[in-house]
């Protein structure tokens, strides 16, 4: 197995027959803290479906939602015991995460409170079925959906990231200290190819990942993908350009710029003619309304900004440069160490992968665009952690859906700033998953 190697040292232990297993098989975490990670070989995980034996005993939605809440608790603030780490309290766990994963302890609070609000949906009525949940790497607030599955499933497994799987095993741990039935649980870390494995042996699968993970499980009415989200926000004529970007600068560089709803693209829509519907008249499925950006009755007539700036041919141009300009200067504005804790930066802590991030990403660059963004790409800061630092680029004309800048999510901020027409804006919105509009649906 690529990258495997086999250690003595400490390991994230896989769980699975009811207790903490070791493997001879472990990958290291990044970082210098010297943690390793287990892994459930593909012929051990192949052999769960013939052990397997549905949880005998009744274990009704009360009960469980009980045992959640406490988990929840546990996760955020208590210390439990994961298996190959002994006694983790939550100082160590936020320690742990930002050795390996780069996650500064405000984004750690701030994931455990969403996590907790996540939670508090109703639980739905258990239905048998054994369940998996894939996990990403970018941010833990993905555990919602293994609560999801343990409040209705017979059994939940969870696929943790081989690049952050310390979450999981973290809340594992809160669950059975919170007396969540051990026949119920399995944490199963596993290279990619097992991934498959895992789907033939569940009845229902979230996973989550980009075009490698989704890509190397097959489709099923049962399979429920998360990929990419390519969220964009709809900038109308007549915003001011100042007042757009005091609410997109959280809808950009929010939670470290990790989450897939994210603000990817913003795009300053041109006044439509006569013969052009507003764009977003027509809402793809699935998007959401998480923000409102409005054209301000104090922009008018104001020099450079406004009504007036976005009068006569080529005022979409106008308005995305003055747009892209603002957000370029509030994201060099955010710094990297100390933590900003309002927009905290989070770190990467594999040696060089900062700044190859942000090349490939100014590869994308083509005739016409430009970065507007002025620092350094990528920056050192203490305890050997490296940032990619927030990017914005200003793009030429005719950029749209097939550009390699429009809805490229990176894993710290970025966004593509385009102007187009109302059709050009409603077919960039026609990709995302997020859209960010004005108040009403339409422009």
């Amino acid at each position: 197995m690529t990258g495997v190697i086999r250690t003595r040292r400490s390991v994230v232990q896989a769980f699975r027959r009811g207790s903490w297993r070791p493997s001879l098989d472990t990958v290291a975490l990044p970082g210098r803290s010297g943690l390793s990670l287990s892994l459930v070989p593909e012929a051990v995980a192949a052999a769960y479906r013939r052990r397997y034996e549905p949880p005998a005993g009744s274990f009704p939605p009360a009960a469980r939602r009980k045992l959640i809440d406490t988990a929840l608790g546990l996760f955020d603030r208590g210390t439990v015991t994961v298996g190959g780490l002994g006694e983790q309290s939550a100082a160590d766990f936020r320690t742990a995460l930002w050795e390996t994963a780069g996650v500064p302890a405000a984004l750690t609070d701030r994931w455990c409170g969403l996590l907790r609000g996540a939670s508090a949906r109703p639980v739905e009525e258990p239905d048998g079925a054994p369940a998996l949940v894939s996990l990403p790497g970018n941010t833990f607030t993905c555990l919602e959906s293994v609560l999801a599955e343990a409040a209705r499933s017979a059994a939940v497994r969870v696929r943790p990231s081989r690049r952050e799987p310390l979450s999981s095993a973290r809340l594992v741990a809160a669950l059975l200290e919170a007396g969540w039935p051990p026949e119920r649980l399995v944490l199963c870390p596993t290279e990619r190819a097992a991934l498959r494995i895992l789907v033939g042996l569940t009845d229902r699968q979230t996973v989550y990942g980009g075009a490698g993970p989704t890509a190397s499980v097959r489709a099923s009415d049962r399979l429920h993908v998360r990929g990419p989200g390519r969220g964009c926000a709809l900038v109308p004529p007549g915003t001011d350009p100042a007042e757009a970007v005091d609410r997109l600068l959280p809808l950009v560089a929010g939670d470290g710029g990790r989450f897939c709803s994210n603000v990817r693209t913003v795009v300053c829509v041109e006044e439509p003619t006569s013969t052009e519907e507003p764009a977003g008249t027509e809402e793809p499925a699935g998007t959401e309304e998480p923000a409102v950006l409005e054209a301000s009755p104090a922009a008018e007539g104001r020099p450079g900004t406004g009504r007036r700036a976005a009068e006569g041919p080529g005022s979409a141009a106008a308005l995305a440069l003055a747009v892209a300009r603002h957000l370029a200067d509030a994201l060099d504005a955010l710094r990297a160490e100390p933590v900003d804790d309002r927009l905290p930066l989070a770190a990467f802590r594999v040696p060089g992968e900062a700044g190859q991030c942000a090349r490939r990403l100014r590869e994308g660059l083509g005739p016409g665009d430009r970065m507007l963004t002025r620092r350094s790409p990528a920056a050192r800061g203490a305890d050997g952690a490296e940032y990619a630092l927030p990017a914005l680029a200003l793009l030429g004309p005719g950029a749209g859906p097939g550009h390699p800048l429009v809805g490229r999510e990176a894993p710290f901020p970025f966004a593509a700033v385009p102007a187009a027409s109302p059709a050009g804006a409603a077919a960039v919105a026609g990709t995302s998953s997020f859209i960010h509009r004005p108040r009403g649906g339409a422009l």
